[in-house]
C-alpha cells in the first residue's frame, strides 16, 4: 500500500541579525582589506634562515614566517604565508611592513605588550599602524589571529626555533 508524504520543505538559514552584520562591515574595512592585499610584497619563497609557523586555535588561522637576521641579531628581510580571516592577514602585514631593523627582545615585548592590549585594554602598543586593528579588540574571536606574526617570530628567534 502506498502511503502520501508531505514534501519536504528546505529551510534557508536565517539571515544574521543586521546588528551583528553592521559590526562585521565595520571590522573589514577598506583599509583592512588593503593591509591584507599587502602581503603579496612579503612573499615565503626561497631559503631563509629560520622560520616558524602559528596557529589560532579559536579561529583556525594560520601562519608561515620566514626570516633573515644580520650579524646583530635584527631583522633584514621577512616572508609570510598566511591562511587567516582579513585581520590576521592586516596584522602580518602590519608586522612585516615594519619588523626591519627589529630585534628578537624587541618581538618579545612587543607581544606581550600586544596581548595586554587586546585582553584589557588600554592604550595602543608601540608598533606602527596597529591602531588600524582598533576595531578587532571588540571581536576577541580575532585576537589569537592578531597575535600570530608576533608568536612566529618569537618562536623562529628563539634557541629552538627552525632554521631553514
Amino acid at each position: 500500500m502506498l502511503t502520501w508524504r508531505a514534501p519536504t520543505v528546505m529551510r534557508r538559514a536565517r539571515p544574521k541579525p543586521r546588528t551583528e552584520m553592521a559590526g562585521t562591515a565595520q571590522l573589514y574595512t577598506t583599509e583592512i582589506l588593503a593591509l591584507a592585499v599587502e602581503l603579496a610584497d612579503y612573499p615565503l619563497t626561497g631559503e631563509w634562515q629560520r622560520r616558524a609557523a602559528a596557529r589560532a586555535q579559536v579561529c583556525g588561522s594560520a601562519i608561515k614566517l620566514g626570516l633573515d637576521c644580520d650579524t646583530a641579531g635584527r631583522f633584514e628581510r621577512v616572508g609570510v604565508q598566511a591562511q587567516a580571516c582579513a585581520i590576521g592577514q592586516a596584522a602580518a602585514a602590519i608586522f612585516a611592513r615594519h619588523a626591519k631593523g627589529r630585534t628578537f627582545a624587541e618581538i618579545g615585548t612587543s607581544r606581550d605588550a600586544i596581548a595586554g592590549w587586546l585582553a584589557e585594554g588600554g592604550s595602543v602598543p608601540d608598533w606602527p599602524d596597529l591602531d588600524r586593528l582598533e576595531a578587532a579588540r571588540a571581536y576577541p574571536a580575532r585576537h589569537g589571529a592578531i597575535m600570530l606574526p608576533w608568536k612566529a617570530a618569537a618562536t623562529a628567534l628563539s634557541p629552538a626555533g627552525e632554521a631553514g
